[in-house]
């Protein structure tokens, strides 16, 4: 077989599988909406057909992939180390928190309390220097919080799963206790942070595509997104740091025989993975809510760990993997409103069954 050949079934390899388990999926969906009395085929049209049919779909579809992305990266990245970060979710909690802090204290916030105007800023930025600070912030933030389970896990052996899990909570609890207490405007019934000031915002998309409407939240938060994928790519396929990662998931042992530290690209995986989760508050306050807000997540970090599987850790298969679960999000609320029996939780069902196939396909492949 040439080197050639062998490529080429590879890379159709990693296409295929996929494709193969989002069609299964789709299948034993169509089966289960029949069951349940209504047509699959009109689901299946509610819940892909809203998503691309006109600028205001295109723009949601992307926007709720942004986040996505940035979760897929964080947690292919781990994987790529042979580990498991379930922790995006508590990272990109702790960077959204610390980037709407920035952006208030640096941002010249001015803050109505019961009728007067106050304060809260240390000094007013200009733009250009508070965006890149609050960028910076996002990405430092969550990479501290990442590095929190790679360091125990490097030094101390404990696995990062059980760590990841618990920071998740411990992160969650924290900055609803700090935007309770210290950030959240009193009066507000709403548990979230004064807004950021004017000059830490980033542009929508909207501004430069004609057609598209000024509401659609859409920012450049998915430029950023897409730099992402090219620059981990880079990272993990053509440089020196990205091999001896990947060399670590692939056989520690091996790795370490070899002169590369295990325990240092443990600590270096998971604290990349922290920043690259962190950069979801890019989107989600400086391009979109303009605040800190409890809740927010969609559940992004652990619907990251799909869209890595399904992307087969690969950048771009998770740019493309994105995407099809941001259809899937976009479309559920038409399912809900237009079909008789089938509810919006018909796309939490294809998720569980994409991943069961996603994973078992991979076991296949192993053997």
């Amino acid at each position: 077989m040439t080197t050639f050949m062998y490529f080429s079934m590879k890379i159709v390899q990693e296409i295929m599988w996929p494709l193969a388990a989002v069609f299964a999926a789709f299948v034993v969906g169509g089966i289960i909406v029949l069951l349940i009395g209504d047509d699959p085929f009109s689901t299946y049209y509610h819940l892909i057909g809203n998503s691309f049919g006109s600028l205001n779909d295109i723009g949601y579809t992307l926007f709720i992939a942004t986040p996505l992305i940035f979760t897929g990266l964080a947690v292919a990245v781990a994987f790529r180390c042979g580990l498991l970060n379930i922790g995006a979710e508590g990272q990109l909690y702790v960077a959204a928190f610390a980037t709407a802090w920035v952006g208030i204290k640096f941002g010249g916030a001015m803050v109505t309390v019961f009728g007067t105007e106050e304060n809260w800023s240390w000094m007013s930025l200009p733009s250009i220097l508070l965006i890149g600070l609050c960028i910076v912030t996002a990405i430092a933030a969550g990479a501290a919080w990442g590095a929190i389970p790679g360091i125990l896990k490097a030094k101390f052996g404990s696995h990062e799963v059980i760590n990841t899990i618990m920071l998740n909570f411990i992160a969650i609890a924290l900055v609803s206790y700090f935007t309770q207490y210290f950030f959240k405007i009193p009066g507000d019934p709403i548990l979230q942070t004064a807004e950021i000031g004017t000059g830490a915002r980033i542009p929508r998309i909207s501004q430069y595509i004609p057609g598209m409407p000024d509401f659609v939240p859409l920012s450049v938060a998915f430029l950023i997104a897409i730099l992402m994928c090219v620059l981990v790519y880079i990272f993990l396929w053509k440089t020196k740091w990205g091999y001896e990662l990947r060399a670590v998931g692939e056989s520690p042992k091996a790795a370490e025989y070899g002169g590369i530290s295990a325990r240092k690209q443990i600590i270096i995986a998971m604290t990349i993975s922290g920043g690259l989760a962190g950069m979801v508050a890019i989107g989600e306050v400086l391009g979109y809510r303009y605040r800190y807000y409890d809740g927010f997540s969609d559940g992004w970090g652990f619907l990251g760990i799909a869209v890595a599987l399904l992307g087969r850790n690969h950048p771009l298969g998770i740019f493309v993997a994105a995407i099809f679960f941001a259809v899937l999000k976009r479309g559920e609320i038409f399912v809900d409103i237009e079909t008789q029996y089938v509810s919006k939780d018909l796309v939490l069902v294809l998720q569980a069954i994409i991943i069961i196939f996603v994973a078992s396909m991979q076991k296949f492949i192993r053997k």
